[in-house]
């Protein structure tokens, strides 16, 4: 089965003030979290995306290192 979501996620800010963003597969958005977490401790926010379906690319979420998601699934 393909990975449920695709999430960009906002590292830092590059030293010319852009933003430094990775990509990511996953399926359970609360260990992506706890991943995050221990890998990349200063990330600042992700985006959801559907990787999946007839909705595939649509925004589903957005979440924050103090607003993280509480369930795998959106």
């Amino acid at each position: 089965m393909p990975n449920k979501y695709i999430v960009i996620v906002k590292i830092k800010n590059n030293p010319d003030g852009t933003a430094y963003c990775v990509k990511y597969r996953v399926t359970n958005l609360v260990k992506f979290t706890q991943f995050l977490d221990k890998k990349w401790i200063g990330w600042k926010w992700f985006n959801v995306y559907s990787n999946i379906g007839i909705n595939k690319g649509k925004q589903l979420a957005n979440f924050t290192k103090n607003k993280k998601p509480k369930s795998r699934l959106v």
